[in-house]
C-alpha cells in the first residue's frame, strides 16, 4: 500500500483540476477521500462524490462521536475528512489522496499515524489568484477577500518546510507534470 498523498493549497490554486486529470489518467491507481462539509453544493457538485453535503446537526455530531481526522471551520461553514472515507479508498487497494486546508495538514501531520507524504499547489501570486477566483463568478467580493487573506497564511506556512514539496501552479501541464513526479517518486 502506498502512503496516502495530502494535497493542499489555496482555493483556486487549481488542486481540484490537478486531481481530475490525475484520476482521470489513472482511474484505478488513486482514490479522493470525499471531505464532509455543511455547506451548500456548487453547480455541478454531486453529495458523495465532491463532497458529503451535511447539516451543521450532522457534523457537530460527528465531532463529538470522533469520525474525522481532521476538521475545520471557514466562512461559517464545516469541512472536514473522517476517517471512514480515508479507510474506504484503502480498503479498495488505491493510492489515497486527500485535499484538506492547511489546519487539516497541520492535524494530519502532527496527530494522526497516516504517514502521509504532503504537496502544496500554490498559485504563482496573489494578483493571479485573486483573478482566478474573480473568474469563478462563485464567490462575493467579501469571500473572495477571506479566500486572500486565508491564502496568503497558507503560503506562509507552506514555506516554513511543512509540506514535502510546493509546486507552483503557473502552466497546468508543468504542473500536472510535477504533480505525477512527486506521487510516483516513491
Amino acid at each position: 500500500m502506498s502512503r496516502p498523498i495530502v494535497l493542499s493549497g489555496p482555493s483556486g490554486a487549481g488542486k481540484s483540476t490537478l486531481l481530475k486529470r490525475l484520476f482521470a489518467e489513472f482511474p484505478n491507481k488513486f482514490g479522493f477521500s470525499v471531505s464532509s462539509t455543511t455547506r451548500s453544493p456548487r453547480p455541478g457538485e454531486v453529495d458523495g462524490r465532491d463532497y458529503n453535503f451535511v447539516s451543521v446537526e450532522t457534523f457537530k455530531h460527528m465531532i463529538t462521536e470522533d469520525k474525522f481526522i481532521e476538521w475545520a471551520q471557514f466562512s461559517g461553514n464545516y469541512y472536514g475528512t473522517t476517517v471512514a472515507s480515508v479507510k474506504k479508498v484503502i480498503e479498495s487497494g488505491k493510492t489515497c489522496i486527500l485535499d484538506i486546508d492547511m489546519q487539516g495538514v497541520k492535524s494530519v501531520k502532527y496527530k494522526t499515524d497516516l504517514d502521509a507524504r504532503f504537496l502544496f499547489v500554490a498559485p504563482p501570486s496573489l494578483e493571479d489568484l485573486e483573478k482566478r477566483l474573480t473568474g469563478r463568478g462563485t464567490e462575493t467580493a467579501e469571500l473572495i477577500c477571506k479566500r486572500l487573506a486565508a491564502a496568503k497564511a497558507e503560503m506562509e506556512y507552506a514555506e516554513t518546510g511543512a509540506h514535502d514539496r510546493i509546486l507552483v501552479n503557473d502552466d497546468l501541464d508543468k504542473a500536472y507534470r510535477e504533480l505525477k513526479e512527486f506521487i510516483f517518486e516513491e
